[in-house]
């Protein structure tokens, strides 16, 4: 395949058809927001399945926010890299003013994706989690925590492009990994997208109020 994608929308299309497989199930679609969503809705239009959001939030280190000890998810599942924490001589405690701001700023953005809107229900179903990359995977790793906390018979972690190391790492804790592009050397996903400006909330807010979604 090509070594980039057009932008999200190209990466969504070409994403939904490897999963085609998947169509007799009755998925699930759960988009890691914000840029997963637009990537995530192309796969959902062609599974033909409801639509809605996960928010993840990162956990960075101290005076070093880019550098992800973990993640915090809807549903109040925590995930620490006690490895990478010790590296940087950082406790759980050290963390907590970040974990509560963190905390902070996943339920505002629950209440802004979703407001009052229930959640789609993942329990016993398959479910297809959507990103638009993976590089160290902390985030979908807490994703996947809490879709199997909220009882998900089946996750099928589902990105256009991802890092090796990462993908054999969360094959592990998956149904399937779908990944169409695996690059030796990733330094970032964006990289791999020839568009890849951010994804505004007002965007993500369309998307999820689209029929169907």
């Amino acid at each position: 395949m090509p070594d980039s994608f057009r932008n999200r929308t190209d990466a969504g299309r070409r994403l939904a058809a490897k999963l085609d497989h998947l169509k007799d199930r009755s998925p699930i679609v759960i988009a890691l927001p914000r840029g997963g969503v637009v990537v995530a809705a192309e796969v959902a239009a062609a599974l033909e399945a409801p639509l809605d959001v996960l928010v993840v939030r990162k956990i960075g280190a101290p005076r070093q926010p880019e550098l992800g000890l973990g993640a915090i998810a809807e549903g109040g599942v925590l995930l620490l890299n006690k490895r990478l924490m010790r590296q940087v001589g950082v406790s759980k405690e050290g963390l907590q003013s970040t974990i509560d701001a963190a905390t902070d700023e996943l339920n505002r953005r629950l209440e802004m994706y979703r407001g009052t809107k229930e959640p789609v229900q993942v329990e016993g179903r398959t479910v297809v989690l959507v990103d638009d990359g993976l590089a160290t995977g902390s985030t979908a790793r807490a994703a996947i925590g809490a879709l199997q906390h909220h009882g998900a018979a089946e996750i099928v972690l589902a990105v256009p492009v991802g890092a090796p190391a990462t993908v054999r790492d969360l094959e592990g804790i998956v149904a399937e990994v779908v990944c169409l592009h695996a690059p030796f050397m990733l330094s970032s996903v964006g990289q791999y997208y020839d568009d890849f400006t951010q994804t505004s909330d007002d965007e993500v807010i369309a998307i999820l109020a689209t029929p169907g979604s």
